[in-house]
């Protein structure tokens, strides 16, 4: 088996998810040493134990595997120094787990990049958002060579409850898109479902309860049916993200030659939803839109 070197481990990318995720490998015992681009996202960290970076060069040469959970393709790019000489220096020798959510030719092309470079690239995307993160009760989906998959498996425990070898990259982050299929369109038909009780009077308690025994029900039903009753908006899984997921999906299904109208439709919701300043707020937010349509109707 290959193995993976011994020094510390490597976390850049501190948002959302990032901070639940790095705080449970920091409380598990892992040596950790972080980064940030926001330095007032550091803060937590470094008050739980985890050893912060002077900067992005600095983390680099004292870990042999890092870990990125960043926003974007153009963050993942700044932060690898790629495309200039210090791409080459930051990833020989070293293992990159990549956690973010991106599109997966931009991440086929990453591990290319990185195996050329004499470093070693595993795809490892999570379905769940800030509560399970913060409970370590995450789900990971793993691409990459299977010995490299294997060899940093263990590390992921402190976060994620399970994880699932997808085969080559980009096979976990096609699995993840796939996944989020689903998601989006059962929290979307929740909202909806929701403000289709309220506007005909019903009890929202009662409702909520109906569908909590039923066959429908899962954790994630759970969880957004309470915070739709409440009107409890903050942010687990933000509106912006949820968004950026959704056109990840369309541009996949299209560049396969394939139907998604559901997932369309919800691209139009959670887009006009943000248009409407709730970019921010938690994924079911986007009852906000499907309420500002009915207020359209003649």
């Amino acid at each position: 088996m290959t193995t993976i070197p011994s020094d510390a481990l490597g976390f850049i990318g501190l948002g959302t998810m990032g901070e639940a995720m790095a705080l449970n490998l920091v409380k598990a015992g892992t040596k950790l040493i972080v980064w940030n681009r926001s330095a007032a996202k550091i803060a937590p960290l470094a008050k739980a134990g985890a050893v912060v970076a002077q900067d992005v060069a600095d983390l680099f040469a004292r870990c042999g595997v890092v870990i990125l959970m960043l926003a974007d393709r153009a963050a993942i790019n700044a932060v690898l120094g790629r495309g200039d000489a210090s791409f080459a220096a930051r990833v020989k020798g070293r293992v990159l787990i990549n956690m973010a959510t991106v599109p997966p030719d931009y991440s086929k092309a990453l591990e290319t990049d990185v195996r050329a470079a004499g470093g070693r690239y595993v795809e490892a995307p999570v379905s769940g958002s800030r509560k399970p993160a913060e409970a370590g009760q995450l789900v990971a989906m793993l691409a990459g060579h299977s010995e490299d998959i294997a060899a940093i498996r263990s590390l992921l425990t402190p976060m994620c409850r399970q994880g699932f070898d997808c085969g080559a990259v980009p096979g976990a982050l096609l699995m993840k898109l796939a996944v989020n299929v689903f998601l989006i369109t059962m929290v979307t038909g929740l909202a909806e479902a929701t403000h289709f009780a309220e506007r005909h009077g019903l009890d929202l308690e009662r409702f909520v309860a109906v569908l909590d025994a039923g066959p429908m029900a899962s954790d994630v039903s759970r969880v957004k049916a309470a915070k739709l009753l409440h009107r409890d908006f903050a942010r687990q899984a933000a509106i912006a993200d949820v968004l950026k997921n959704n056109r990840l999906v369309v541009e996949a299904a299209r560049e396969a030659g394939i139907a998604s109208p559901l997932i369309d439709v919800c691209s139009a919701l959670y887009g006009q939803t943000e248009a409407l300043g709730f970019g921010e707020e938690d994924m079911i937010a986007v009852i906000r839109a499907i309420e500002r349509r009915s207020a359209a109707l003649p």
